[in-house]
């Protein structure tokens, strides 16, 4: 009988995809990559043609002289790694390292790991897609160039092991945009008015918000225009304008993609996108259920498709029927399509089995698997479902000159609300509308005015990053967790109550590459590199022209910054603080975490202290010196020297000026200076300082 073997690259699969195949089968596993460009040199061969140098991986000769052997018994060789571009690229290299020969050599994927999806897979095996390959590679190597000739530069410049990634860079560079947003923010005023009408005969009023006049909508900016405008409702003539009875549809939310599981993940369970990525691999490769062995529950994890394979939305809408009744089924159950290739050759994130449903899995399930898997599942689940419909009510109500306006709604029909619900807009009391009629009369029984400021942009979360990254065509579905994990291993941002705040070193290194290499870091140029590594995939592109129009304006770029490094010698700043063990000047370094006071007499003397910069401002609540502190985490804020005697403490820069309105002390806010008075508001145009 005909040896096979199955090569994957999970050992958490060998078990689960052996069983499915039989004992005629043999199934190891790879463990991840085997070959790759040198740890110590750039690897690349730009003088020839671009031509990488691949090296097998330090620790994988074991597993390569395994598979060797097993390779050279085997009749057949099935090549059953991930089905994206990573995947294709391990098959490759595979191919390469085990001189496999062509003619027993097959590649296999499959989108889930279930008996019937791996059977399926050996039977429609096919050849090494090479352009799935050189676009992998192509990526690789733009990474290896970016990494290896930008970073020296930072190390040079920063004195310490920095380092930087050309989709990392860009996401840096976002959030100390934000941060920067955020800083020179300067809140604005604004007023609500809401008002409780009374009619005649009811016993509950009917809360409504303002609108302006009959004719336009107007905006309250401050507490005078609200005074006005209470003067003039107090004892105006009420009625009912119009009413409007309607229904809305909310539609079917599409199940998940790599980038939507992160994002749901990260607001509706606190994972983080690396957490997410981590109980996704679980669920995919294989779940030991009582009574049916080790099975995969989800479908591959790494995609950017929401396309539903017509076999699983046909048995999926047969479980709701069954489940739900016949009007919870969707009547036209089709997924968005970006017309990407990636989007026909994967599916949406989805159970292999709907009919395995949270409940009857929880015992066999850790507790963070079983919330993830049951959010996978609702969402599948609800995008195979029916719309909701609400009953939909809206009044104007007219008092005096101005206009109120109230709504409220109903749910109908629940349709997939059933299975999934989000957070849901709050509306009036929709039985206080349905009875309304109009021209009915009305008296205000209380008015509610509310003074408000502006607030700036919110700071970055996991999730709104991901988002963000998505929308400009950053990175992949494969790239955001490690992206995102890297800049806060790095310590460039820091992760403080699920917020990404930008820390010290990550304003230098930002600087610097914008400074620099300010292509790297232009979110156009990241997205348009993603374009052509696409077009690669599509076999349009050749890879090494991608390369070769790249490399050149990177080194031109490498040796502009190299000339200008060497111009300005970057010395150690000396101090007037004196180090206590030798009696030396101390300087100032940088580390992992920012700057540092240290003894310029090392070796011989190992003091350091930290740096605390004096930004020349008294401290508004015991006038000793205001200094530049970090949190633990390397956050950036303004705090007293004497602390923790003082506990004066600012996230904005504070000013020597005083406010002249309440005489509280100013903050920094880019050109500007406001208030941090609270509820004052004042701003001044900060006065430019002498030369």
């Amino acid at each position: 009988m005909a040896k096979n073997l199955v090569i994957v690259e999970s050992p958490a699969k060998v078990k689960t995809i052996k069983k499915f195949l039989g004992t005629n089968y043999e199934v190891l596993a790879s463990q991840g990559h085997v070959r790759d460009l040198p740890k110590s040199q750039l690897g690349i061969d730009v003088e020839h043609d671009y031509e990488p140098k691949y090296i097998t991986i330090r620790g994988k000769g074991d597993i390569l002289a395994k598979l060797r052997k097993e390779a050279k018994k085997a009749d057949r060789v099935y090549l059953a790694t991930d089905p994206d571009r990573e995947g294709e690229a391990i098959s490759w290299h595979l191919s390469k390292a085990l001189n496999l020969d062509e003619k027993k050599m097959y590649r296999i994927t499959f989108n889930e790991i279930t008996k019937t999806a791996v059977k399926e897979s050996i039977k429609n095996a096919r050849e090494i897609d090479m352009d799935l390959v050189d676009a992998q590679q192509a990526r690789r190597m733009l990474d290896r160039m970016v990494g290896y000739r930008i970073s020296p530069i930072l190390w040079a410049k920063v004195k310490r092991g920095l380092s930087a990634g050309r989709v990392q860079s860009v996401a840096l560079r976002l959030i100390a945009d934000r941060e920067e947003e955020i800083n020179s923010f300067i809140p604005e005023e604004y007023w609500t008015l809401e008002a409780d009408f009374q009619g005649e005969g009811s016993k509950k009023p009917l809360r409504a918000k303002f609108y302006g006049t009959k004719k336009e909508k107007l905006a309250i900016s401050s507490g005078e225009e609200m005074d006005k405008i209470r003067a003039e409702l107090e004892g105006a003539a009420c009625r009912v304008a119009d009413v409007h009875r309607g229904e809305r549809v909310k539609r079917v939310p599409l199940p998940f993609t790599t980038s939507t599981l992160q994002q749901e993940a990260s607001k509706t369970l606190n994972f983080s996108t690396q957490k997410t990525m981590s109980v996704a691999q679980q669920l995919y490769e294989g779940i030991d259920i009582k009574g049916n062995g080790t099975v995969g529950v989800i479908t591959y994890l790494r995609t950017d498709s929401t396309r539903v394979s017509e076999e699983a939305g046909r048995v999926s809408r047969s479980y709701i029927a069954s489940v739900y009744g016949e009007n919870y089924v969707s009547r036209n159950a089709a997924a968005k399509k970006s017309g990407k290739k990636i989007q026909d050759a994967h599916e949406a994130i989805r159970p292999t089995d709907i009919s395995r449903t949270p409940a009857a899995l929880k015992e066999s399930l850790t507790r963070d698997q079983f919330r993830l898997y049951q959010l996978i599942w609702k969402r599948f689940a609800a995008s195979q479902m029916a719309d909701a419909v609400y009953e939909t009510y809206s009044a104007k109500i007219d008092a005096g000159e101005y206009r109120f306006t109230a709504s409220a709604s109903r749910v109908s029909f629940d349709g997939f609300l059933c299975v999934y619900t989000q957070e849901e807009e709050k509306e009036g009391d929709s039985r206080l509308l349905q009875n309304l009629e109009k021209d009915t009369p009305l008296s205000i029984k209380e008015l509610d005015a509310k003074q408000h400021f502006t607030q700036p942009p919110a700071h970055y979360t996991e999730a709104a990053l991901v988002k963000t990254l998505e929308e400009l065509g950053i990175g992949r579905p494969s790239t955001y967790a490690p992206t995102i994990t890297t800049i806060i291993a790095r310590r460039y941002v820091s992760r403080e109550s699920r917020n990404l705040y930008l820390t010290e070193l990550g304003e230098v290194v930002n600087h610097m590459m914008k400074q620099a290499f300010p292509s790297i870091v232009e979110t156009d140029f990241t997205a348009n590199l993603e374009g052509l590594l696409d077009c690669v995939e599509e076999g349009t592109v050749n890879w090494k022209t991608v390369i070769e129009n790249f490399y050149p304006d990177l080194e031109a770029a490498v040796q502009a910054a190299e000339k200008e490094l060497e111009e300005v010698k970057i010395e150690d700043e000396a101090t007037d603080v004196v180090c206590e063990e030798c009696g030396r000047y101390m300087v100032i370094k940088y580390g992992p975490h920012g700057r540092f006071l240290a003894c310029p007499g090392f070796p011989e003397c190992r003091n350091t202290k930290p740096y605390l910069e004096k930004i020349g401002v008294p401290c508004p609540k015991c006038g000793k010196e205001v200094v530049l502190r970090k949190t633990k985490k390397g956050r950036k804020y303004y705090g007293c020297e004497n602390n923790p005697e003082c506990d004066f403490m600012s996230w904005q820069k504070p000013s020597k000026e005083k406010c002249p309105e309440c005489g509280s002390y100013m903050v920094e806010k880019g050109s500007k200076l406001a208030c941090a008075g609270e509820g004052c508001g004042f701003v001044k145009v900060k006065e430019k300082e002498p030369k």
